[in-house]
């Protein structure tokens, strides 16, 4: 049985790539490093686990996973530093409501990240 997502897999092609990775997830928005290895480490997010592995040559696509949503309890602060350390905010933040049953009340931003890929910082209300 599915008991949820253990970890979603990204691919550093340079050294450069690495160190914003590792900027951004770690400086800018505060996780930590779970465990190393040669060839990759993986961040820990707080509910799952982001694969990061280095040394992949090859062009960056954005392939088919929309986005990365992380939950927050201050999507304001978040954007601000996300900004601060040059990223791109393109969406947000913005309050919306999820028409589900019931309704369900959100705060969230949309922002690009060191290799690309699309994130969304989410709060519930």
């Amino acid at each position: 049985m599915i008991k949820g997502i253990h970890h979603i897999a990204m691919y550093c092609a340079t050294k450069e790539d690495e160190a914003r990775v590792r900027s951004f997830y770690l400086d800018t928005l505060g996780m930590s490093i779970r465990r190393e290895w040669a060839g990759g480490f993986m961040i820990d997010t707080g509910n799952g686990i982001l694969e990061i592995f280095t040394g992949r040559e090859g062009a960056h696509e954005k392939g088919i996973y929309g986005h990365l949503a992380f939950l927050t309890d201050n999507v304001d602060e978040l954007v601000e530093k996300v900004k601060a350390a040059g990223y791109n905010v393109f969406m947000g933040p913005r309050d919306a409501v999820i028409a589900s049953t019931p309704e369900y009340p959100i705060r969230m931003a949309f922002c690009n990240g060191p290799l690309g890929e699309e994130i969304e910082l989410f709060c519930e209300r």
